[in-house]
C-alpha cells in the first residue's frame, strides 16, 4: 500500500510547501489519466488527488465539472476511479480519492472502504460530508486504514475546525474562499487568518486549495502550510491538449 498522506506532507526545509496536483479520473480517458497521475509523481508531486467524476458536483467549478462530464461520457465509474487511483499510487506518490458521499452509498460503503484499501489508495476526501455527520461512515474507512481528510473553510466556526481536526486523518484541508473550485489571479488575505485558526486546533499536516494556480500563490504559502492543491489550472490544460507538468514543475520549484 502507498505511504500514509501525513508522512508525505512532513514540513519541509525553510517552511517549503508541498504540491498536491488534482486530476479527474478518466479524463480524458481512463488510460490517459493513469499516465498524467504518473507523470505528477514522477515530477515531485507530495500526493496526487484523484477525482471520481460525479453528475452533481457541488463543490466544483466549470473546468472540473467539464472534466467530470468527459469522464462519465467516457464510461468512468466508481470502480474504474479506484483502479485509476491505484494505478497512480504505484508510481510511488500516495493516492487520495475526492469523491461526493451519494456515488459512495450507492457503490456500499463497506465495498468502496475494502476495495480503495486493496488498490493501494492512502485517504478519501469527502467535500459534501459534514463533519458532524462523518461518524457513523468512519468504521470501514478506519479498519480498512484509509486517511479521512475533512475540509475547512472561511465560515467554518473555531468549534467546528477543532472537531474537523479531531476526525481528520492524512492532513487538514483548508478552503482558500467561499465558493467553488476554480482558478484565481490572488489569494485573499483572509486565508492566511483561516490557517492560523487551523493550526491552533491540529497538529496535522494542512493543506490549501481552492484558486491555488500560479507559482506566485505558492511563495505567498510558504511558512504558512504545508501542502498547497492545485486543480482547476492543471485541469484545464489536461483538458486543452497541452501537458500540464512543466506548470506543476513550476509550482513545485516555487515550493521548494
Amino acid at each position: 500500500m502507498a505511504e500514509r498522506l501525513e508522512p508525505a506532507l512532513a514540513p519541509l526545509p525553510g517552511g517549503g510547501v508541498h504540491l498536491v496536483p488534482y486530476l479527474m479520473a478518466g479524463s480524458p480517458s481512463f488510460e490517459e489519466s493513469i499516465a498524467v497521475g504518473r507523470a505528477y509523481a514522477e515530477a515531485g508531486a507530495a500526493a496526487i488527488e484523484v477525482g471520481v467524476p460525479f453528475t452533481d458536483p457541488l463543490a466544483d467549478g466549470p473546468v472540473i465539472q467539464k472534466a467530470g462530464q468527459q469522464a462519465l461520457t467516457a464510461g468512468m465509474t466508481v470502480r474504474r476511479s479506484i483502479e485509476v487511483a491505484g494505478a497512480i499510487a504505484e508510481a510511488g506518490a500516495p493516492t487520495v480519492l475526492m469523491t461526493y458521499l451519494n456515488p459512495v452509498l450507492s457503490y456500499g460503503v463497506e465495498a468502496f472502504a475494502r476495495d480503495a484499501s486493496a488498490a493501494g489508495v492512502a485517504g478519501l476526501i469527502f467535500p459534501d460530508l459534514p463533519v458532524d455527520e462523518a461518524e457513523p461512515f468512519l468504521g470501514p474507512f478506519r479498519t480498512e486504514g484509509l486517511d479521512t481528510v475533512f475540509l475547512a473553510a472561511p465560515t467554518s466556526t473555531d468549534a467546528r475546525i477543532a472537531e474537523i481536526g479531531r476526525l481528520s486523518r492524512g492532513f487538514v484541508y483548508c478552503v482558500s474562499v467561499t465558493g467553488v473550485t476554480g482558478a484565481r489571479r490572488g489569494l485573499s488575505d483572509d486565508v492566511f487568518a483561516l490557517l492560523d485558526r487551523i493550526r491552533a486546533r491540529t497538529a496535522l499536516p494542512v493543506a490549501v486549495g481552492f484558486g491555488i494556480s500560479e507559482p506566485a500563490h505558492v511563495v505567498r504559502l510558504r511558512g504558512h502550510v504545508n501542502a498547497a492543491v492545485v486543480g482547476s489550472a492543471l485541469v484545464r490544460q489536461v483538458l486543452d491538449g497541452q501537458d500540464p507538468v512543466p506548470l506543476l514543475r513550476s509550482l513545485i520549484e516555487a515550493g521548494a
